[in-house]
């Protein structure tokens, strides 16, 4: 395995409902990067993120996947997934309390962890007493607590108000920086703030390519005009995937 990829997918092919989604489909993930998938509904890209987390092992008919050794993996979604009965303490400790491990150190770690996504105000409240931002911050917080180093990412911003989103985008970008993250995505700007590789999946069986390499720090600025004009790109391309 190359050294510069914590994870490759080679010669992949998936079947779903008859059709064949996958064929012979190579792609790389590059350690320490944030990687974006955009493409529209419906094309494969949860399907893609999935399989990388070895949940589509029925419906894969060939191919390899290999993850570089010692890689744990997250998953952060839109559909925050707290657990109702759960104190917001015991919903980020989720991987302790279900083992029945819960101990002094990952309570302290949980409060500390909650405090760096601004939630140490809320922890008496019930979750069902939370705004959408703020389950997100939660579902974070519980994303931090696992200490995955690949973080796959569907959809996380996309049923928030837009002042909540950047908000998140943000503080996403600030306490996963020292992660491999992989995000699905509609949307152009997002993909170009949060990402240093963009890539759109289109047709069915899918390709996939590569449509943009991007350095500095992220977030990006899209006060850039180069990201600017990389937007309209995105969005040309899109509709043409669409067509």
């Amino acid at each position: 395995m190359n050294n510069n990829f914590i994870a490759q997918i080679q010669n992949l092919n998936l079947d779903f409902k008859g059709k064949s989604l996958f064929k012979n489909l190579n792609f790389n993930i590059l350690e320490n990067k944030n990687t974006a998938l955009l493409g529209s509904s419906g094309v494969g890209k949860s399907t893609l993120l999935r399989c990388i987390a070895n949940l589509e092992r029925e419906t894969i008919t060939s191919g390899e996947i290999t993850l570089k050794e010692n890689t744990n993996i997250a998953w952060l979604s839109q559909e925050n997934s707290l657990y109702p009965w759960l104190s917001i303490l015991d919903n980020v400790q989720l991987f302790y309390h279900l083992k029945g491990c819960k101990t002094k150190k990952t309570l302290q770690k949980a409060k500390e962890i909650l405090d760096q996504v601004n939630m140490s105000k809320h922890l008496d409240k019930k979750t069902y007493e939370l705004s959408g931002g703020q389950k997100q911050r939660v579902a974070l917080a519980r994303t931090l607590m696992q200490d995955s180093n690949l973080i796959l990412m569907d959809e996380p911003f996309s049923a928030l108000d837009a002042i909540t989103k950047i908000q998140l985008q943000d503080l996403t970008c600030d306490l996963l920086k020292d992660k491999t993250v992989v995000l699905v995505t509609h949307d152009p700007q997002e993909a170009i703030k949060l990402a240093n590789h963009i890539y759109i999946l289109e047709n069915q069986p899918v390709s996939i390519k590569e449509v943009a390499s991007l350095e500095g720090n992220l977030p990006h600025q899209l006060s850039n005009e180069k990201l600017w004009n990389l937007q309209e790109e995105l969005i040309s391309k899109l509709k043409e995937s669409n067509l």
